[in-house]
């Protein structure tokens, strides 16, 4: 079914050509509305009716969605191109901007997967203030409400919930699962007159519940506490703040969706092999964590992710990749903005990357009381600000924009993002990409405005395969002529420098390798190593018992890095039985040396000898040898018949 654009100039406050637009989108487009959601509503719900439309317009999304439930009708799309195109700098094309914003918000986007969590309802509330007692009071009506006030003092009987005392020292868990330990924990003992009284304190109590309203005023249970689904917490003296999360916890009962935001595949990941660390990248920068280390990879919690797609971006091997939505929607995305752009007329776009709330209102408040962005600058909403890394940044410079500015939230994981943006303008030779620390949406339009804009690649490419494949492909295309390119330090990309000196080609690197980058030459002694599988995790460096190797970071474009090469090689040893090869001849040399008279069991030629022959040998020589290891006491004769025959005659 062909989609129909329903557009709006807004009460003549926009400039639309929908000839232009049609041309550029391939979309038809009806006729142009001036009050779309007011005076011409009827007109819009006859468009509505039949199924096919695309609201340009995202501010009046909900009155269009309750009119297509009114009307029994199927709920139409929405694409935004008022405010973040239609208000622009006098003289501007927008139509370009306009285009290329329709055709990415009809792109398909693989719906998220997600898992259910149910929530009970029961509420433990921390606190001894007047807010506390008033919170637990309140929510009592709708929740399981236990109070927890940190000594037992002269509290009334509360027939509406419980109270407990104690000091809450552990909290594990999620909405629907917090694991609680409480040390010195007492029970209000029911009945009696007067003050109430308590049972006698216990340490390591053990409890669980739904959701936890922390009105302490401390420190916060968990890191990222805003992440933390199911845990509200504000401060007791602000009523306000209060009143936000009373209000907040008394909807957490009942089933909820919680999004699979990253998919993990363990055997690719090189956290560790044999118990000797390697890359971290992911536990150091899990804001709520939900990461830990499990062996040779590492566990996500699902239930404590928070999406921030952090770790996604910093995996060097794609054992973690973002997957609501997959990474590769946000390349088709990239790609399909940059070539509708290009196909309706305009050239050298600038990409202005952001989230979904704090970026959208910067964005929106600007358009409607400022100049809003320039006709050039294209937004893209991520939900993952964090997950935008160093690949789809240099896609994007390879698939036409002239620049890449990320605007981050103050959520935001700002050194995330500021990282990976150096290691992308490493990558593109130029400082294509910019990070925007900014909350006034007129210094946002300013800084766009004033900034210079860059030539576009020559020839834009089509971003597919992984993130470590597409930014290989993007940093050929921005620099078709360079070969190898020095990098940052922690890059994921880069070679090995081997002592040669130093190494005795004991090949634990080798068999320790997550990635593979690391060979042997079952022939000879040889280590190899391929450049493009190395991750730089750092293993090969940690595990080498002669601290003989270095990590190097680059990136090497040319196909050698699709090859193994030799970075070590010695002479093998010949061994002096049979003359076949084994070992490595200085390493044989040296141990023969060490152990030749200084050793009591290598104090005769024979077993020093025996240093120097291949498996094979070594195994015969000790065998015939007159103090054989493994020879036992003389077999003894095998007993006939004869000789029970005799023994019988005897008696």
């Amino acid at each position: 079914m062909t989609k129909t654009l329903v557009v709006c100039d807004c009460l003549g406050s926009q400039s639309i050509d929908v000839t232009a637009l049609e041309a550029g989108t391939g979309f038809s487009c009806s006729r142009v509305f001036s009050d779309a959601c007011g005076s011409q509503i009827e007109q819009t719900a006859k468009l509505i009716t039949s199924g096919d439309a695309v609201i340009a317009c995202q501010q009046q999304a909900r009155l269009f969605t309750e009119l297509a439930e009114e009307l029994e009708a199927e709920t139409p799309g929405f694409v935004d191109i008022r405010d973040r195109a239609g208000w622009t700098a006098p003289g501007e094309n927008p139509t370009p901007k306009m285009a290329a914003l329709v055709a990415e918000a009809l792109v398909p986007v693989p719906s998220e997967k997600t898992l259910d969590i149910v929530s009970h309802g029961t509420c433990l509330v921390i606190g001894d203030s007047e807010a506390a007692w008033s919170a637990a009071r309140d929510l009592s009506a709708t929740l399981a409400v236990t109070l927890l006030t940190p000594t037992a003092g002269d509290a009334e009987h509360a027939s509406v919930f419980e109270i407990v005392s104690g000091r809450l020292a552990r909290a594990q868990g999620s909405l629907g699962q917090f694991d609680l330990r409480i040390d010195s924990f007492q029970q209000m003992i029911a009945g009696g007159r007067g003050s109430p009284t308590w049972t006698d304190p216990r340490d390591a109590a053990r409890s669980s519940c739904d959701v936890v309203l922390d009105l302490s005023g401390g420190t916060s249970l968990f890191p990222a506490p805003a992440k933390r689904d199911g845990y509200l917490r504000a401060d007791p003296g602000s009523a306000p703040a209060v009143a936000k999360a009373v209000f907040a916890a008394a909807q957490l009962v009942g089933t909820f969706e919680k999004p699979l935001y990253v998919r993990l595949e363990e055997p690719i990941c090189a956290h560790s092999r044999a118990g000797q660390s390697a890359c971290t990248k992911c536990l150091d920068v899990c804001p709520t964590g939900a990461i830990t280390s499990a062996g040779d990879h590492v566990a996500i919690d699902p239930l404590i992710c928070a999406g921030c797609g952090a770790c996604s971006a910093l995996c060097p091997s794609g054992a973690i990749t973002y997957d609501a939505p997959p990474v590769g929607s946000v390349f088709s995305r990239l790609h399909t903005l940059a070539t509708t752009y290009r196909n309706a007329g305009g050239h050298a776009p600038r990409l202005l990357v952001h989230d979904d709330e704090f970026g959208t209102e910067m964005i929106s408040l600007s358009a409607r009381h400022g100049r809003g962005l320039p006709a050039d600058v294209i937004p893209l909403n991520v939900s993952a600000l964090a997950g935008f890394g160093h690949a789809e940044m240099l896609a994007a410079l390879a698939t036409g924009f002239t620049s890449v500015n990320v605007l981050v939230a103050p959520t935001t994981e700002g050194d995330v993002i500021t990282s990976e943006a150096a290691l992308a303008n490493a990558v593109s030779g130029q400082d294509s990409v910019r990070v925007l620390d900014l909350s006034d949406p007129d210094a946002l339009s300013d800084t766009l405005y004033a900034a210079e804009n860059g030539v576009a690649v020559a020839d834009p490419i089509l971003p597919l395969g992984s993130r470590r494949q597409v930014a290989r492909l993007a940093a050929k295309a921005l620099r078709p002529e360079a070969e190898v390119l020095e990098l940052p330090d922690a890059a994921p990309y880069g070679a090995i420098l081997v002592d040669t000196d130093a190494c005795t080609l004991c090949l634990s690197c080798v068999s320790l390798c997550p990635s593979g980058a690391l060979g042997d030459n079952p022939d000879n002694p040889q280590l190899r190593f391929q450049e493009d599988a190395c991750l730089q995790c750092g293993l090969c460096s940690n595990i080498c018992p002669e601290q003989a190797i270095t990590l190097k970071p680059q990136f090497d474009l040319t196909d050698a890095a699709f090859t193994q090469k030799v970075v070590h090689e010695e002479e093998p040893f010949a061994c002096v039985d049979c003359g076949s090869l084994f070992g490595v001849k200085s390493t044989v040399e040296r141990i023969t040396e060490k152990l030749a008279g200084n050793h009591a069991m290598f104090s005769s030629p024979e077993t020093i000898r025996m240093i120097q022959m291949c498996d094979n040998c070594r195994i015969q020589a000790q065998f015939h040898a007159t103090d054989n290891p493994f020879a036992g006491k003389e077999r003894p004769r095998v007993r006939t018949s004869e000789d029970y025959l005799s023994k019988r005659k005897d008696h």
